[in-house]
């Protein structure tokens, strides 16, 4: 498909048509698709959660999409957590940056893991993996993934519930854009402070 054959199918009318059958399928994929990304982390969790605010509106798209994506990732925790003592995880557990990460889990907690969980670009399949592989509670990561996800899930979706405005309005559409990137190099350097403060503790 050429650049001109794109132009003319990204039209409001194909658009709300892709929503609608997006829609007639019901909240099924739209719990799957955000829980999915925590298995398989290169799906484009902002995507799932835009679409789902455009198809089923602000408030019932953020639950749907807060309920799957958190759901998944504590799936990955629980699963990491049972068989992470295996022989088959020694190997995680002897690499120096995952020990040093799982180390930097253990002594911080909840605090910096929510505020990570905050922001849609920060790598939450590997806090999720790493996590499961530490000695924090239980209790403690699912605080963390419920209400870092919930802020992170909440802004996905009042950016992108109206798809036809983002469309229509150009400045709304550069506006988003602005507020993608600030989110993430925002994040990023939140990632960079954290792991700064952490070597200083060690030194």
């Amino acid at each position: 498909m050429g650049l001109e054959e794109l132009k003319q199918w990204f039209t409001i009318s194909n658009m709300l048509k892709m929503l609608d059958e997006y829609r007639s399928f019901g909240i099924v994929p739209g719990i799957a698709l955000p829980m999915a990304e925590a298995f398989l982390p290169f799906l484009p969790l902002f995507v799932f959660v835009m679409a789902n605010a455009a198809a089923f509106g602000l408030w019932k798209g953020f639950f749907i999409s807060w309920f799957g994506t958190s759901l998944g990732a504590l799936l990955v925790f629980l699963g990491v957590r049972k068989v992470g003592q295996q022989r088959f995880f020694s190997f995680l557990h002897r690499h120096p940056k995952i020990r040093r990460m799982i180390n930097w889990i253990e002594r911080r907690g909840f605090g910096p893991l929510f505020l990570l969980l905050c922001f849609p670009f920060t790598p939450s399949a590997a806090v999720n993996v790493v996590a499961g592989l530490s000695r924090i509670s239980v209790q403690q990561y699912m605080l963390a993934v419920v209400f870092g996800k919930m802020v992170m899930v909440f802004v996905i979706s009042f950016i992108g519930y109206d798809i036809v405005a983002l469309i229509q309005q150009p400045l709304r559409t550069v506006f988003v854009a602005l507020v993608i990137f600030l989110l993430w190099y925002v994040g990023k350097k939140v990632e960079t402070i954290l792991a700064i403060n952490d070597e200083n503790k060690k030194g």
